[in-house]
This record gives structure tokens, sequence and C-alpha cells, in this order.
């Protein structure tokens, strides 16, 4: 039985993961995604043209691929209409996409309660994208939350009052605006009659399709050091992005999981808030920002960039059971006369390799560094390991000596074919 290649973030978000799991994908019976909301974005470039998902697996671009929403994502109906309907106006087709019946639904509520709880965070804000993401997963784990099934049961009504007398009664106390239920309700029963032959029980189609020997690629969003409970917390999503998060959200199990590919770029970046402890806040910093096009998929913000930190990265392939990583951005950060490397943190007197998610201990690191040679020539049409400079050779070998995995893949380019496969 084929095993399932799961695609994830070793970082922040943002490493490129679109750009990989469409390469891979293109092999692909099936492109699963698991975790997250509409709070994350993949951006892909095929044949000149961008595309920009946020719900629907990207692999959904190949011909003949099934792309399938599973149970841990968390969907906002209209986002992924407003997706479909995007697709099909550039004359992709969205016959073979599969949502499941388990996954929770985003409400307006969802979306009021996170940009309130947000603003009374003050100086304290996580940086949320107010997608609804948090306040929803909130009401999965309370149990008060909505399933698309629920969309289509004789008690969504009353569900959703249920929900929405809820909700007033704590935008009364901090002065927000009220939500009607019955607008809500009519305004989700249409989206529930456009969804709904997409729907059904993708736990038991992806299994089905594994017993078919169906190569599965699974798709992850936002990343490591981003999860809820092993990411710089609390400035993290409301999800599991990591390898134990792809298996509850998709109903896979361990046995199924087949290489863990763990996505990187050759320097590194952050949006929203948090402690990173090789952020540059200067006109290198800018300079990777400019090069590297860093600015959210999602919301448009300028990322926070900084040079790869190998201690979180280590961090991240223990976490997950990394076997191979990805490397973007090496013809951007090449780019640079010169250009750093972490290899361990400095707090005080005592110099360590391993990561913490602890915030203190984070602020109060500083990044110990080794330096390489920059300048590279134009590498964005090698497609051999060996026809790289020598300089990028050895900044690519220290990285895999120190964290002791392969980096297999190589990105040199912005486009799909702009890959370098050892």
């Amino acid at each position: 039985m084929n095993k399932v290649d799961v695609v994830l973030g070793s970082f922040y978000g943002d490493e490129g993961k679109g750009k990989i799991i469409d390469y891979l994908g293109g092999s692909a019976d099936v492109a699963l995604r698991a975790t997250g909301g509409n709070n994350a974005g993949h951006s892909i470039e095929v044949d000149g043209e961008k595309y920009v998902f946020h719900l629907i697996p990207s692999g959904i671009l190949n011909k003949g691929t099934l792309a399938i929403i599973g149970n841990g994502v968390v969907i906002d109906p209209k986002v992924l209409i407003s997706e479909i309907e995007s697709l099909e106006s550039r004359g992709k087709s969205v016959a073979k996409l599969r949502i499941s019946t388990k996954a929770h639904v985003i409400f307006p509520y969802h979306i009021e309660m996170d940009n309130m709880l947000e603003s009374n965070r003050g100086k304290n804000k996580i940086g949320t994208t107010a997608r609804g993401i948090g306040p929803c997963y909130c009401d999965k784990y309370e149990r008060s939350g909505i399933r698309i099934e629920d969309l289509y049961s004789d008690s969504f009504y009353e569900k959703l009052k249920r929900n929405v007398d809820a909700k007033n009664k704590i935008f009364k106390i901090y002065n927000y605006p009220t939500v009607s239920v019955d607008e809500i309700y009519k305004e989700y029963q249409q989206y529930a009659k456009k969804i709904k032959k997409y729907v059904c029980d993708t736990t038991i189609l992806i299994h089905d399709l594994l017993k078919k020997n169906k190569k599965i690629i699974c798709e992850g969003a936002q990343a490591t050091l981003l999860d809820i409970d092993f990411g710089s917390y609390p400035y993290v999503t409301s999800s599991n992005p990591t390898i134990g998060g792809i298996l509850s959200g998709s109903g896979l199990n361990p046995s199924n999981i087949g290489e863990v590919i763990g996505v990187m770029k050759a320097y590194s970046s952050r949006v929203g808030e948090g402690p990173y402890v090789t952020e540059l806040k200067n006109k290198t910093g800018d300079l990777i920002r400019e090069l590297g096009h860093e600015y959210g998929a999602t919301t448009k913000r300028p990322r926070r960039c900084g040079y790869l930190d190998l201690v979180a990265l280590r961090y991240a392939i223990l976490i997950n059971g990394i076997t191979a990583l990805c490397m973007n951005h090496l013809d951007t950060i090449g780019k640079l006369d010169k250009f750093k490397l972490c290899v361990a943190y400095k707090n005080g007197d005592k110099i360590t390799e391993d990561f913490t998610t602890n915030e203190k201990g984070l602020l109060e690191s500083n990044p110990v560094y080794e330096t390489f040679k920059g300048n590279f020539p134009d590498i964005s049409k090698i497609r051999k390991y060996e026809d790289l400079p020598i300089d990028a050779k050895k900044y690519i070998e220290r990285i895999e000596e120190f964290v002791g995995v392969p980096i297999k893949y190589i990105g040199v380019g912005a486009g799909r074919e702009d890959v370098i496969v050892r």
C-alpha cells in the first residue's frame, strides 16, 4: 500500500510550501489539506500565471488530481466559494474537490469575536489575521461548533441560534455589534447548496484510495513554530500544523506516513508578533524582504526577515520526523555580498544548540553566527547540484551537516520548474 508524503513548514510559515507541493503534485493522485483555515495562503506560479490558494489544496491545478479538504480544516464557506469561482473563471476545473463532513464552519460571529479579542489585547496583540480561525477552533473544542454536515441537518437552525445567542451576550458586554441568526441562517443555507456536491466522508475516502495504491501528497498549512503546542506560544496559530495535526486532521494513522518533507528558505521570515531570534531590523533585513518579495499571500503584510536559524530547524526536524528538506530562495540569499547562518543561541554566558519555546528565553537569546560568501552568479537556470557555485554548495552542505537531514529539493527561482532535485 502506498504511503502518504507530507509537505510541511519548518519555521513560521511562508517558506514556499506551495511551490514544492505543486512540483511533487504533478505525479500525485490526491492532494490533501488537513489543518488551518483561510489564514494560510499558498502562492504558486504556473506558466507565468500566479495562483493564491487559501483553502483548496493547490494540487487541484494538476489535471486529474483529487483535492481533499480534511476534517482538521476550519472552513469559511464564503471564502471557499469565492476560491472555487475564481478558479473556474480562469478555466480550472474543481470537479475533483472533496470536503470533509467533519470540518468545522466559520461564521460571521467568529470573525467579530476574533477582531474583538485582538483589540482587547492592546499592546499584547498576537497578530491574528482576524479570519475567525481561533474562535472557530475554540467552539470546536468547547463542543459547540457547527460542522459541514450540520449545514444539512434539521437541527442546523437550532444549533446556530444557540451559538448566536451566546456570542451576542458577549458582544453586548464589550459594546460590539450583535449578529442576526436569521440573516446568517439564510446566507449559509445558500452556501450549503453550492458546496453540497463536494461534501463526503473524506476519512473513508482517503483510506479507500490508499488501498487502491493511489499516491497522496498532504499539504501542510502554517508551520512548526506556529504550532499551538510546539510553537512560540502565545504567538502561534490555533491548530497543530505539525505532523500530529496532519494525522488528527485527516484520519490518517502513523503507519500511513511516508516521507516528511520540511520546507525552509535559505533565510527566514515571520509575519505577526512574537520573538524571532535571527530577525534583522536593519537594511539587510529590508533588502532580503525586497529581493524575496516577502509580503503575505493572505494579508499582504510585510514579513519580518532574517538569517536562517539552524537551532529552530533542528527542532522542527525533531518534532515532525522530517526525512528530507526543501530549501527555497537560494537565489535570493545568494544576491547578498555575504550572509550568515545561526548555529547556536547565546543567553548570558550560556551557549546552546537547543531551541526553546519560552518567550522570555527567546527574547533574551542572541544568535551565534557563521558567515558565508554571497554574490552568486545567476543560478535560476541550473538544474544539477554539481553546477551550483562552490559557495552555494558550502552553505547547503554546512546546513546538512548540522541538522543531519539531506536537502533534497533546492528552489532557485519563482517558477514551478526552477527546482534542483538531488
